[in-house]
C-alpha cells in the first residue's frame, strides 16, 4: 500500500493473484503517485468496491473465489453513471475471450504477458479517459440544472401570470367594500382580513417574480421547496 498520507485524485482497486503482474502494478501506481488497495481473490475484490467505490479497478479474469468478469458485472449492476474504470488483465487473447471482457463492462483490457511499461500506457490511458468522462458527466449536470432551472423560470412566469390577474381583481373588490363599510360604519374586520391575505399572496408572487437563482430547502421528509427568502 502507498503512503496514506499520498494524495490521489482517485482511487485505485487492484484484484489479480499472480504476483508478478501485482508487483508490476504495484510498481506502476506508486510511481504515479496513486493509492491503491490490493485483493487475493474475486470475492475480496467486490467486497472492497462496495465499501470504497474505487474510481479505477484493475482485474484478473481467472481468480479463485469469483472470475474477474463476474466482478466486473457486478460492478456495472451497481454502477449505472459508469463512474468507475474497469481494466481487465486478461491471459485470454481469442476475439471471442476479449468480446466477452467488454460485454461484462470493461472498459479496456491488457493482454499477459505484459510488461511495466505496458501496464503504465494504459493507466495513462484510463487516466485520461476517466478525467474526459468526468468533465462529461459534469457537463451534463449543468445542462440537466440550466433545463431544469429554464423549466423553473417558465413555470413561475405563468404563476405570475395566472395569480395576478384574479388577484389585482380580488384586492380591488375587497379595498371597495372596505371602503363602504367603513362610510356605513359595518364591521370591517372580515374585510381587513381578506385584504391582508390578499396583500400576502400579492407579496409573495413579487418574490417569485424576483428569483434569479432559484434554491431548494427542505420542507418535509425527502420533499423539497423552493426557498423565497431574499436572494442575494
Amino acid at each position: 500500500m502507498t503512503d496514506p498520507q499520498t494524495e490521489s485524485p482517485y482511487t485505485v482497486l487492484i484484484a489479480d493473484d499472480d504476483p508478478t503482474i501485482l508487483l508490476l502494478l504495484e510498481h506502476v501506481l506508486e510511481g504515479m503517485g496513486r493509492r491503491f488497495e490490493m485483493a487475493d481473490d474475486g470475492v475480496q475484490a467486490w467486497d472492497a468496491w462496495q465499501r470504497s467505490r474505487h474510481e479505477l479497478v484493475v482485474l484478473d479474469i481467472e481468480m479463485p473465489g469469483m472470475d474477474g468478469l463476474e466482478v466486473c458485472r457486478r460492478i456495472r449492476e451497481h454502477d449505472g453513471d459508469r463512474k468507475t474504470f474497469i481494466l481487465v488483465v486478461t491471459g485470454r487473447d481469442t476475439a471471442a475471450d476479449l468480446d466477452a471482457v467488454m460485454s461484462a463492462g470493461a472498459d479496456d483490457y491488457v493482454t499477459k504477458p505484459t510488461t511495466g511499461q505496458r501496464l503504465l500506457a494504459r493507466m495513462r490511458i484510463a487516466q485520461s479517459r476517466m478525467a474526459a468522462d468526468a468533465a462529461r458527466r459534469a457537463a451534463e449536470e449543468e445542462l440537466r440544472r440550466a433545463r431544469y432551472l429554464a423549466g423553473i423560470g417558465e413555470a413561475l412566469i405563468t404563476l405570475q401570470h395566472e395569480i395576478n390577474n384574479p388577484l389585482t381583481g380580488l384586492m380591488g373588490t375587497a379595498e371597495l367594500l372596505l371602503m363602504e363599510h367603513k362610510e356605513k360604519g359595518l364591521p370591517i374586520e372580515d374585510l381587513q382580513t381578506i385584504l391582508d391575505q390578499a396583500q400576502r399572496i400579492s407579496t409573495l408572487v413579487k418574490k417569485i417574480g424576483e428569483l434569479r437563482n432559484p434554491q431548494t430547502v427542505s420542507y418535509s421528509g425527502s420533499a423539497k421547496m423552493l426557498d423565497l427568502k431574499e436572494q442575494h
